[in-house]
């Protein structure tokens, strides 16, 4: 209850020291605010007219500035604020209706202070909310007929108004600036929400290819794990059936090490990919400046790799030729290069449709790019049901710049090539 009760004083305390900045925010929010669009504005001009009218009553009854009102003076000065409850939704028609009831007041020579406030509110609002052409139309005729009216009075009372018509050209200034101001402030706040929604796209598009770079990874490593593991477990399988009474326990052992062996390289990689995840994930902390989080997962699978993955398709049953001519390549272009020779490699296996397959690895640097051949002499069928594993290759490729080419060999089986550009320094 202590703490609940210091909690609540410590708030109370916030907001009373926070009372001004947020006064002053309102009154900024209803300067900056667009007139024509702005909630309430009936109601809210129903209380300036009053406010209006308030003040007019008041220098109607303390200034002594022409005869005093009678009843018909009342009722077209008060008449002249009614108006103002449309102000905002109809200003000039507004203005009009205004001077329709000041101009008969000054023509009968009542008290010429009180309806000031009135006329200044309906000038100003025409101001504020219309072009400059048409505020300075509405200045020029509002004078004109003011003096015109106050010439059937006096010529004196028409002298004096024009003496105080720069009163009028203030109030229209105003209205022009601030109309100027809230359409700055509005086309500041455009460009800030138009930033706004280009770094929300960028950062779903980012997502986007995290998302897509994950499924890669993820599809890359799975399928040809899982594949090496269904082919070394059929050739388990297959020796053990093949004559029960002279088991070949040397081959069996071989190729459930083989089975271990591949689980045990995919549990690693499916732990990095995972790591990759947290890092990259909420709550993630961030790393050194200049670093990525997923730098920390180690060095990219390169060209050293394909030994690794030659020497797995060999133990599901392939017979691999593989030719290395570069090792000089950027580690994207090598990560690129390595999994496209995977999942070309996992393709063959999978889909060569016979025991005695034999693919072909080449890789060499031509024409300023990497290139990259995988053939085999299987029956050149694709798959069944289509996946991923060409869309993978071509994503690889294009990641770094390059193309790739996948379809029936020359002769028979199947064939990946795949042109991957070097940076200029690794030429």
């Amino acid at each position: 209850m202590r703490e609940r009760g210091t909690t609540t004083t410590a708030v109370r305390a916030g907001r009373a020291g926070a009372g001004r900045p947020r006064a002053a925010e309102r009154v900024m929010a209803a300067v900056n605010r667009d007139p024509l669009t702005a909630p309430h504005r009936t109601r809210n001009d129903a209380f300036v007219a009053l406010g209006a009218a308030l003040l007019a009553v008041g220098l109607g009854l303390l200034v002594d500035d022409g005869r005093p009102l009678d009843p018909l003076g009342w009722a077209l000065l008060l008449g002249a604020h009614v108006p103002l409850v449309w102000r905002r939704s109809r200003p000039v028609l507004v203005m009009a209706l205004v001077v329709a009831f000041v101009a008969p007041y000054h023509g009968l020579d009542f008290n010429h202070a009180a309806p000031t406030p009135v006329a200044y509110c309906a000038l100003y609002t025409v101001a504020a909310t219309g072009r400059p052409l048409r505020t300075v139309l509405v200045g020029v005729g509002v004078l004109a007929v003011s003096v015109g009216v106050m010439l059937t009075v006096s010529a004196k009372e028409a002298l004096q108004l024009l003496e105080i018509s720069g009163w009028v050209v203030a109030v229209l200034f105003l209205g022009v600036d601030i109309r100027f101001y809230r359409q700055y402030v509005a086309s500041i706040v455009e460009r800030a929400e138009r930033a706004e929604r280009t770094r929300e796209e960028e950062a779903r598009r980012r997502v986007a290819e995290e998302r897509l770079r994950i499924a890669r990874d993820l599809h890359d490593l799975l399928a040809h794990s899982i594949t090496l593991i269904g082919v070394q477990t059929s050739v388990a399988a297959h020796v053990l059936e093949a004559d029960p009474g002279r088991l070949d326990r040397a081959a069996v052992a071989k190729a459930l090490d083989d089975i271990a062996g591949t689980c045990r390289t995919a549990r690693g990689e499916l732990r990095t990919t995972l790591e990759v995840l947290r890092e990259d994930g909420p709550g993630a902390e961030p790393g050194p400046p200049g670093v990525r989080p997923h730098d920390s997962r180690g060095p990219l699978p390169g060209l050293d790799g394909l030994p690794a993955l030659a020497e797995a398709a060999r133990a599901a049953g392939a017979e691999v030729e593989l030719s290395v001519g570069t090792d000089d390549v950027p580690p994207s272009v090598g990560a690129a290069a390595y999994r496209i020779v995977q999942e070309a490699l996992t393709n063959a296996v999978r889909h060569g449709g016979r025991d005695d397959l034999t693919v072909r690895v080449g890789l060499w640097t031509e024409g300023g790019a990497l290139r990259v051949s995988v053939t085999d002499d299987g029956s050149g069928e694709p798959a069944a049901e289509p996946g991923f594993g060409l869309l993978g290759m071509r994503e690889r490729a294009r990641s770094v710049g390059g193309t790739l080419d996948a379809g029936p060999g020359a002769g028979a089986g199947f064939a990946v090539t795949a042109a991957l550009p070097l940076p200029g320094e690794a030429r």
